[in-house]
């Protein structure tokens, strides 16, 4: 039951960091990081977060960007009902669980799925290391009430160590000043970005975000 039109979006390729940025509320912000070569654009469904976007609002964003620009939906703990309507409704290309998601809901879900898991020190490494491969996964800051967007970075040696036996998504505070050193470190397949380009929350700084595009492009050789 997935969107035959964006079967094959920018990330699958393997030949450089791929960037994601989410938290879009705007079809400005949504357009620039197109443009600016994001790969992957992340919209956040859980009514929890300040950056909630409806299905019909990020369906109008999804609408008007390139085909090979994945679009992911962000949920937590819901329903495989529910994220599957929303998947339907927004136009979604793979959807991206942040809360206590069990292996076997992930496989109930008609798209490709991302699981985020917390990372605070090497005691978190079986988590993120045991998740099936074909379930992408995140790695992120702990914090049980925001579930990301926390501006807070993890230990990148951790997840350096997950990044070299895996595929990761590499999230939790990254900006235009440290994604560089972060993708040096870390070697993720993806970077994650949202609170680090932002001027408010769900509100992208076009500097910010133009910035950061920059310092990932240092770091594709």
């Amino acid at each position: 039951m997935g969107t035959a039109d964006k079967s094959k979006p920018a990330w699958n390729s393997l030949t450089m960091t791929k960037v994601k940025v989410c938290g879009l509320t705007r079809e400005v912000d949504a357009l620039l990081a197109a443009e600016l070569g994001a790969a992957a654009a992340g919209f956040i469904f859980w009514q929890g977060s300040p950056r909630y976007v409806t299905p019909v609002a990020a369906r109008a964003i999804v609408d008007m960007l390139p085909p090979d620009i994945a679009a992911i939906g962000v949920f937590v703990d819901a329903s495989v009902q529910h994220v599957t309507d929303v998947a339907q409704a927004a136009g979604l290309s793979a959807v991206q669980l942040h809360g206590k998601e069990t292996v076997e809901l992930c496989r109930h879900i008609p798209y490709r799925v991302i699981k985020a898991v917390p990372i605070r020190d090497r005691t978190n490494l079986a988590a993120a290391l045991d998740v099936p491969r074909d379930i992408t996964v995140l790695l992120d800051a702990h914090d049980p009430l925001q579930k990301g967007g926390t501006g807070r970075t993890i230990d990148w040696n951790v997840a350096a160590t997950v990044a070299a036996r895996r595929r990761v998504f590499l999230s939790g505070g990254l900006t235009p000043a440290n994604v560089a050193k972060a993708v040096e470190t870390v070697r993720p397949y993806a970077v994650d970005v949202a609170s680090g380009v932002e001027a408010s929350p769900g509100v992208k700084d076009e500097g910010r975000l133009r910035a950061f595009f920059e310092a990932v492009d240092q770091m594709r050789v």
